[in-house]
């Protein structure tokens, strides 16, 4: 770890913010991120240890399993390989109501291996990191999820915690299969948090998301013998990436196109009869996904026309909205409030600052504060979650907590170097406490829980959910 450690224990200032809830809640909130903090050795030793597997998604064997054989030493009930998915489980422990679900990711990225220094430097050239921080959020989770099975265990609270262990967020969507395997219905809440570059209860929404191919066909020929008697699948997707790149004048500030041309011919002397290209269509609601996706059907369908070939879109996955629940986050906004600010050491704040100063924005560290709470939902900023599609089905809390510096590029190799070492470590037993806190209120408050569920019911109201992935098993990883 990164410079000294400051002490973990409960401030005064954190006491005196949960004594006003009540000397009974203050003591049981108290007792939980005790818990939390006795866990620290082990759930960084979790943490370090994914971030060493680095394994990406529905690859994650030995990041699930060392989470899942964790909890199962503690006690819990582990069922493996829920929902299609081998990487995926459920840890439980208690019985009856109310059952509190908390989320766990542990997927990295590939390309961005790197060493916990303030500078580019590849563990391994080529291979994955977590440059957005799993290895920290599925650790977190389960600690607090741990402190909340201590408190049942002793009869300080009764009911169900559940922690899930989600494979493939940056990927497939583990959760949208467990969400389809029902794995939420009798859920009464769900709360997941996120390392971010600032500490806030989330009050803004995320990017409605689709994830497509689009395959063009046509007939192969010799390509200076016989061209006329070939049809080339890459004009067709030529034509395609040319309307849709038009088509981007005329979209809604709010939409996002991105695309990869993953196959598009082998050698220039053969008109190729086959290309392949994989896009993602982005909007701040689903319901304008959708409205751009019947344009890029027609714009395939034309192409193709044009080419004279035949194309394909398939769906393979995709993401709602998060539906933000702002009854559940003043709660969370709450206990971070009586929490206090998380603060790091003069040699991470340093360490930050080289990060800064190496990727070329202000090196002003990290950013320590809690960010106020604003009174409604917030448009999204940019990027897709498949715990949104969670939050459509049960009332979903979002936190999320300071583990990289503010301004470096994320799903970079900043965060996975800091993620790495001590400011990450210091984010993640934070964001612990803050959960299993938290918690404590939702086992203890059937009036909050109460709020909660009635802010969703009224939001979701006639709304039947009905997710973007197709038919059929989660695909199995390629080699």
């Amino acid at each position: 770890m990164m410079g000294e450690r400051r002490g973990l224990l409960l401030a005064p200032a954190m006491l005196v913010g949960w004594m006003a809830t009540g000397a009974a809640l203050a003591d049981a909130k108290s007792d939980a991120v005790a818990a939390v903090e006795r866990q620290e050795a082990d759930l960084i030793r979790l943490s370090d240890q994914i971030w060493r597997f680095a394994e990406t998604a529905l690859r994650e064997v030995r990041s699930a399993a060392l989470l899942a054989d964790h909890a199962e030493q503690q006690g819990f009930r582990v069922t493996r390989g829920v929902a299609g998915m081998p990487t995926a489980f459920l840890a439980e422990y208690g019985s009856g109501r109310p059952v509190i679900g908390i989320l766990g990711e542990y997927d990295a990225l590939p390309g961005l291996s790197q060493k916990a220094e303030p500078r580019r430097a590849p563990l391994e050239a080529g291979a994955a990191g977590h440059g957005c921080g799993h290895n920290l959020f599925g650790a977190a989770s389960l600690g607090a999820a741990i402190a909340i099975k201590e408190r049942i265990e002793a009869g300080a609270i009764d009911g169900t915690i559940r922690f899930y262990g989600t494979p493939a967020e940056e990927s497939v969507g583990g959760k949208l299969y467990m969400v389809r395997e029902g794995l939420f219905e009798d859920v009464d809440v769900v709360l997941a948090w996120h390392p971010d570059h600032e500490t806030k209860a989330d009050a803004t929404s995320s990017q409605a998301m689709v994830d497509f191919v689009v395959e063009f066909r046509g007939k192969t020929s010799h390509a200076a013998f016989d061209p006329w008697n070939g049809r080339s699948a890459v004009d067709g997707l030529e034509i395609f990436t040319y309307a849709i790149n038009m088509m981007r004048e005329h979209l809604r500030p709010s939409v996002r196109v991105h695309y990869a041309i993953v196959a598009g011919g082998d050698v220039p002397n053969v008109v190729p009869e086959y290309a392949k290209l994989w896009c993602w269509v982005r909007d701040s609601k689903r319901t304008g996904v959708d409205e751009v996706m019947e344009r890029v059907r027609a714009i395939a369908e034309g192409a193709a026309l044009a080419a004279g070939v035949e194309a394909v879109v398939t769906v393979q996955s995709g993401d709602y909205e998060m539906l933000v629940n702002m009854t559940g986050a003043r709660l969370l906004h709450a206990n971070l409030i009586a929490l206090g600010p998380l603060r790091f050491s003069d040699d991470e704040q340093a360490f930050a600052r080289r990060i800064q100063e190496a990727t070329g924005v202000e090196p002003k560290g990290l950013l320590e504060d809690i960010r106020p709470l604003p009174e409604k939902p917030g448009e999204p900023e940019g990027g897709s979650t498949d715990v949104a599609d969670v939050s459509w089905v049960v009332p979903t809390l979002h936190l999320t907590v300071t583990t990289a510096p503010a301004g470096a590029p994320w799903h970079a190799w900043p965060v996975v170097a800091s993620g790495g070492m001590s400011i990450g470590h210091r984010g993640m037993i934070y964001a612990a406490r803050v959960l299993a806190g938290t918690m404590i209120d939702l086992y203890r408050d059937e009036s909050a829980r109460a709020a909660i569920r009635e802010e969703f019911e009224r939001r979701t109201a006639g709304h039947v959910y009905k997710g973007y992935i197709p038919p059929g098993p989660p695909p199995v990883p390629g080699p």
